[in-house]
């Protein structure tokens, strides 16, 4: 900081403080605002200088020492003496604070030690930070975000097996003293209730299991894999009585609430680094130039791409600044020639989407009504009903590849700024991607929801085709997660290495033109937010799919840092860990809020089979709820059923309504308080600049 000499700030008039910049801006704030306090505010006002002068070291020195030694600002031998004295007061303390203080630090070294002890047993700790050491931390967050994956599935199948599978194995082996009961549905025709599962018999060939283990058919079928298996309606742990049907859907709800908690606490923190980020663009531009470089880079490769990458965010800001230029100088004919441009490409884009969700659709009616029809088994067969079954997977892998590849060349003739493009795309393939998996349900339940006789009727679906329909799904969404697994395996295998091996072996033009492939992370991100919806949807349908998905993703973590290390360099266009963070998991919950939407419609509106599953009972999923209710006492009946009343609807919906506007004025406030902090720091600047040069003209006077 700069000071006035000793003689000078003694003998400094009123006026002289009148002068400085912060002070005259006040003046200017308060002329324009009106007021007429002026004249009585100003001697105040110098006055309140000189005392907040007088007072500051006081008060700031009596913050500073509530604060322990090692977090203040002054140097060592400052923190030492501030120790000492310390530790000298504590004599003069009475017994109880001695001992409140001495239980506080305990405490409190403990805390540090049991945190950092749980630091060693973090997963992929020491792999995260070297991979964050050698290529930044942009694509350290990938792999982080893959690890927070990897617990989540964990954390959703210890529930649904603790919920769902363990009661339902106990009491099917009476371990424990268990037992349980099915009841018979009631008023629902015979055929409705055959379900006889297609196991295997007699001699079964090896390459059987192996397209049972592809295709979830055959001896996985009959497994606590899918939904068929937990026929149970009531078990009894000794004298406890476990209502299955009513924890099985409690727990997906429970697994879909703690998704969405989870990834709102964790975005929370990012979307506030991303407001502050893009609140202003010379902010934004300072940041870059003064503290831009990541520390954590010791690869020199690593290094030269970060100096790349510095320079590819300036240029985005220039460009960004000239597009802005340039679309504010733009004629009313060059407008309406772009914007018919982006109309016909958007028509473009709409039939691409369009021709994809219809080859899908084709391929699943296709798949579902030849897939089973076999009359030999033999390997020829089996193979051909295997690619039958894998029909829809593969073609939604195939316009997961071809649509993004149709927008990126798209997106260059529609004009916009390099960021937006980006993001543009990006959405445009989560869209494909996520959208995608509800066209194959849309598919399925077609063929589910599709009668032509009376008895189909009866039932509420084609009881013939899919008599355990939640079962068929679970098949689906199954075969899409060992799919989607294979096909990241492959890649890596049979064109990531190869490409590496030819690159470097080989001088050719073009192979050398074609270079290694770049680690982009949009792509993987986007890869495994697919698995991960479809691991969302499907767990109701297959309880255990949270425990392949953490293995599948267990292994994706390997494979990835793999071909990150040997086979790919990093993206010439990276981004940065705090907006990596937040764009993976807005993605992230995009993909959770379009799993609710099949679920909803599969628990609360299309009826449950009437063959297989803990719902077989109710004419829904969502029955079963009601009619737990109406086995509570009548006092507590009606108080829930007042809460599902409109007349508790109206008033909570008003309240939360009055919450929302009083947070939004205090996000209001808090923003105006940020904007005159701002301005302080601006004025405090300024100040000094002033007194700088009044020291000068001091001195050379």
């Amino acid at each position: 900081e700069v000071f006035l000499p000793e003689e000078t700030r003694s003998a400094a008039p009123v006026d002289f403080l009148q002068e400085l910049p912060s002070y005259q801006s006040a003046l200017r704030r308060r002329a324009a605002a009106g007021g007429t306090q002026e004249r009585r505010t100003a001697p105040r006002g110098s006055e309140g200088l000189r005392a907040a002068e007088a007072r500051g070291p006081e008060q700031e020195g009596g913050e500073l020492a509530a604060r322990p030694a090692r977090e203040l600002p002054v140097s060592m031998a400052e923190k030492r003496r501030r120790r000492d004295c310390q530790q000298a007061d504590i004599k003069y303390l009475s017994g109880w604070k001695q001992w409140k203080r001495a239980s506080s630090k305990s405490l409190k070294k403990v805390l540090n030690e049991v945190k950092e002890l749980l630091s060693y047993l973090e997963l992929w700790r020491h792999d995260i930070h070297s991979i964050e050491g050698k290529f930044g931390t942009g694509i350290q967050s990938y792999f982080s975000f893959l690890r927070f994956l990897v617990l989540l599935n964990f954390i959703i199948f210890i529930l649904m097996f603790s919920v769902v599978t363990l009661p339902s194995i106990i009491s099917k082996y009476g371990i424990f003293n268990s037992s349980f009961a099915k009841i018979p549905p009631k008023n629902i025709e015979p055929h409705c209730t055959v379900y006889k599962p297609s196991g295997n018999k007699g001699l079964v060939y090896f390459y059987t299991y192996l397209k049972d283990l592809f295709s979830g058919t055959g001896f996985l079928k009959e497994t606590s894999l899918f939904y068929g298996y937990y026929t149970i309606d009531t078990a009894w742990l000794s004298i406890l009585r476990y209502n299955l049907p009513l924890a099985y859907l409690l727990a997906t709800f429970a697994y879909l609430g703690l998704s969405l908690l989870w990834i709102i606490k964790r975005s929370v923190e990012g979307f506030k680094r991303n407001l502050v980020r893009d609140e202003d663009q010379f902010q934004s531009y300072c940041n870059k130039v003064f503290a831009g470089w990541d520390f954590c880079i010791t690869d020199p490769n690593a290094a030269r791409l970060k100096h790349r990458s510095l320079q590819y965010e300036l240029q985005t800001d220039l460009e960004e600044e000239r597009l802005k230029q340039k679309i504010a100088g733009r004629t009313m004919k060059e407008k309406l020639r772009i914007y018919s441009l982006r109309i016909l490409i958007n028509i473009i884009v709409f039939a691409v989407l369009s021709g994809c969700f219809y080859s899908i659709y084709r391929a699943t009616v296709f798949s579902q009504e030849n897939s089973n029809v076999s009359i030999r088994h033999d390997i020829r067969t089996d193979s051909v009903n295997l690619l039958l079954q894998y029909l829809p997977s593969m073609v939604i892998t195939l316009a997961n590849f071809i649509a993004p590849q149709i927008f990126s060349f798209l997106i260059r003739f529609e004009d916009y700024s390099p960021a937006f493009e980006i993001r543009l795309t990006l959405m445009r393939c989560v869209f494909v991607r996520l959208a995608n998996i509800g066209v194959l349900l849309f598919s399925l339940w077609s063929q589910i929801s599709y009668c032509a006789t009376d008895e189909c009727k009866a039932c509420g679906y084609n009881y013939e085709l899919y008599p355990c329909w939640e079962s068929a799904v679970g098949q689906e969404m199954y075969k899409l997660m060992i799919f989607d697994f294979i096909i990241i395996l492959a890649v890596t295998l049979f064109v990531d290495f190869p490409r590496k091996f030819l690159v470097t072996h080989c001088s050719c033009k073009p192979v050398q033109w074609c270079g290694l492939q770049e680690f982009g992370i949009p792509d993987n991100v986007l890869e495994i937010v697919y698995g991960q919806t479809i691991c969302w949807i499907g767990t109701f349908f297959s309880p255990l799919l949270p425990a392949i998905a953490t293995i599948k993703y267990f292994i994706i973590f390997y494979i990835k840092k793999i071909s990150l290390i040997h086979t790919c360099k990093p993206a010439a266009r990276p981004i940065r860990a705090s907006s990596s963070n937040f764009f993976f998991l807005v993605v992230l919950l995009i993909g959770l809020v379009l799993a609710f939407i099949p679920l909803g419609i599969s628990i609360a509106h299309i009826p449950s089979s009437k063959a297989c599953g803990p719902f077989r009972s109710f004419n829904t999923s969502w029955a079963v709820v009601p009619d737990t209710i109406l086995g509570f006492p009548t006092g507590l009946q009606q108080v829930l059923h007042g809460i599902a009343s409109e007349a508790f609807a109206v008033p909570f919906f008003m309240v939360t309504c009055l919450i929302m506007f009083y947070f939004i004025a205090l996000a209001g406030a808090h923003k105006r308080v940020v904007e005159q902090l701002r301005e302080q720091l601006v004025m405090e600047s300024r100040d000094k600049q002033f007194l700088i040069r009044k020291i000068t003209e001091a001195q050379r006077s």
